[in-house]
């Protein structure tokens, strides 16, 4: 970008030295001067507070790798909620513990109607029913193996079986009240068939948050840890169906395609690394467009700030804004409470 201006940068005083016309420090000097160019704001308004749940009750256990971070019963859930929707966030997404004995090949459990994230949902949706619901579809924390999809054979992730799956996922989902379905799978053509499937149900109002720029990240391992899928994982990679940190023209044809099939509202995950791609979707598309500040970057900048390396209050609210600057329509982040909080206070 070309930056012009009528007069000079730099004039010559009549008393010899030279001196800037244009001072850009004059607009900085005051804190309502500060307020009033400022070319971007975070609001509660635009904050995603993903919560955990797990089977029991009365149950609010810490998760090691995410300082501050805890997983939810449902009935502790239902409060966690309402503290969220009084600090005016308008979405929660709901993402499962599940049992390692009642996981299969297949993620059948995911199937069930009255599984742990429907039970959750109908809980949440009674209790507050002002408050939107977010639920993932995608079988890593239903599998066995930990992966998001069905094996093949030859252990490759079938595609278009998992398709199927993901449609009658996303279906139990919307039936027990999810507002959002939001695929993180990376299986092609998902977003059309759940799409289809979703309106021949009678869900046309239910919308889709896709997943459209999910990379192979090295930033997830915390989340794993929270929703049990890191045992059942292993060192296996993803690499086959999550994106190339590598690529970004490729973040943009998955876009397209996701929109074309029906897609309400595009995320890139993870968020802070990459913030070009973020840039790029928004500018191509113009599509309300979010970003997710994943459990790695999260725990890196709790661990820092509880060794008091960094000011873990500013950080939160710097790395929150850099999405917004980015053209983030909104984030998920796990700081959403703790951000809306403050943000509250001034």
């Amino acid at each position: 970008m070309n930056y012009t201006t009528t007069t000079p940068l730099i004039e010559q005083s009549r008393h010899g030295p030279a001196y800037p016309s244009t001072r850009m420090r004059r607009n900085r000097r005051t804190d309502w001067s500060r307020r009033l160019v400022r070319e971007n704001t975070l609001a509660a308004d635009d904050l995603i507070w993903p919560v955990f749940v797990r089977e029991g009750h009365g149950l609010a256990e810490p998760v090691d790798a995410m300082p501050g971070v805890v997983r939810h019963s449902c009935d502790t859930l239902v409060d966690a909620v309402g503290m969220a929707r009084d600090l005016g966030i308008p979405v929660v997404a709901i993402f499962p513990f599940i049992e390692p004995d009642t996981k299969d090949p297949d993620g059948s459990v995911a199937l069930v109607p009255d599984n742990l994230v429907c039970r959750a949902v109908r809980a949440v949706r009674q209790a507050h029913p002002d408050i939107g619901i977010q639920c993932d579809v995608a079988l890593d924390p239903f599998t066995s193996h930990g992966h998001d999809g069905v094996l093949d054979p030859d252990g490759q992730i079938s595609n278009d079986r998992t398709v199927d799956i993901l449609c009658r996922q996303a279906l139990v989902q919307a039936e027990a009240g999810c507002d959002i379905i939001s695929p993180s799978d990376m299986m092609d053509g998902r977003i059309g068939a759940i799409r289809r499937s979703l309106d021949a149900a009678g869900h046309d109002q239910v919308q889709i948050m896709a997943y459209s720029a999910k990379y192979a990240s090295g930033f997830y391992g915390p989340f794993r840890e929270a929703v049990g899928s890191a045992p059942t994982l292993g060192s296996a990679s993803k690499a086959t169906y999550q994106m190339d940190p590598a690529n970004g023209d490729e973040a943009l044809r998955e876009v397209a395609l996701d929109i074309a099939e029906g897609a309400d509202m595009v995320m890139v995950k993870p968020g802070l690394p990459y913030l070009d791609v973020i840039r790029r979707v928004k500018d191509s598309f113009g599509m309300p467009t979010y970003g997710y500040q994943v459990s790695g970057e999260y725990a890196m900048i709790r661990a820092a700030a509880d060794r008091g390396w960094i000011d873990g209050e500013t950080c939160m609210l710097e790395s929150l804004m850099a999405f917004r600057r980015a053209g983030a329509d909104g984030v998920l982040s796990y700081f959403a409470c703790d951000a809306a909080r403050r943000l509250r206070e001034g």
